[in-house]
């Protein structure tokens, strides 16, 4: 068993739409971190998935709905911190505003 460190989500701004941000290809991934920064004047949301691999993003998966961010808020999301995809799982994420929310993510991959 090989545990290699990753940066699951390179850091990137957050879309609008449901968007597949990384998937667990051929491993399982432990998420050890995942940051979320509001640079807009305004506060924003953001949701965030855990989806296994047969299954799309939705109700049924939602781990976090509608965090709000303040501008110039960052926050670390504990609440995903720790939990871990299977082969084919995948993290999934939908902003409430474009062009709000950097969002990066890094962990572990098993194979």
């Amino acid at each position: 068993m090989a545990v290699n460190i990753r940066v699951l989500i390179p850091a990137k701004i957050a879309e609008n739409s449901q968007t597949t941000q990384y998937v667990a290809t051929n491993v399982s991934a432990i998420i050890d971190k995942f940051t979320a920064t509001n640079y807009s004047t305004s506060a924003a949301t953001l949701s965030i998935n855990l989806v296994t691999g047969f299954d799309n993003a939705g109700n049924q998966n939602l781990i976090i709905k509608n965090k709000t961010l303040l501008p110039s808020e960052t926050y670390t999301f504990p609440e995903i911190v720790g939990q871990v995809l299977a082969p084919g799982g995948y993290i999934s994420t939908i902003a409430g505003t474009a062009s709000a929310i950097n969002i990066r993510s890094s962990g572990r991959e098993v194979s």
